[in-house]
């Protein structure tokens, strides 16, 4: 049995997520506030924490660093976390914080079943949604194509 804690202090984002994840053989738990995330994991440690950038009194990346020093000291197993952010710009924190996955909202079923399987299977989930087009600076323009102008 598979089993996901959900972690958003906004009951229709853990409806949402459950309603994508859940299965015959998913069990899926839900957290309304960050410290209920790490005991739940200190408890019975899951096989995936999805968690919400933004919960009141402690957030996704503080979840998350929390879990990671948790493990470096206690006799826990590592969880992978999948972060859901706000906004692109939210993509540094959750780097830093070490979570193994991210989603910029708004969710859509396809890439959030995605991200969670790939994160099971023990891989990463990196969206790539929103993310700006590179400009490159200080390279020469193309070519111009044609004759002399007239």
């Amino acid at each position: 049995m598979t089993v996901i804690v959900v972690a958003s202090d906004a009951p229709s984002l853990r409806r949402d997520i459950a309603s994508v994840t859940a299965g015959r053989d998913t069990e899926v738990r839900e957290a309304v506030s960050g410290p209920a995330v790490v005991q739940a994991v200190l408890e019975d440690p899951p096989d995936l924490v999805v968690v919400d950038m933004q919960m009141g009194n402690m957030g996704g990346m503080a979840v998350c660093l929390e879990l990671r020093l948790e493990e470096s000291y206690r006799d826990i197993p590592h969880v992978p976390v999948l972060m859901l952010l706000d906004r692109r710009p939210d993509v540094f924190l959750a780097r830093r914080s070490g979570a193994e996955g991210w989603l910029v909202k708004p969710l859509d079923p396809l890439r959030l079943r995605r991200a969670v399987q790939a994160l099971l299977r023990g891989g990463t989930y990196f969206d790539d949604s929103y993310q700006p087009v590179p400009v490159l600076v200080g390279t020469p323009p193309p070519p111009q194509q044609g004759g002399q102008p007239g």
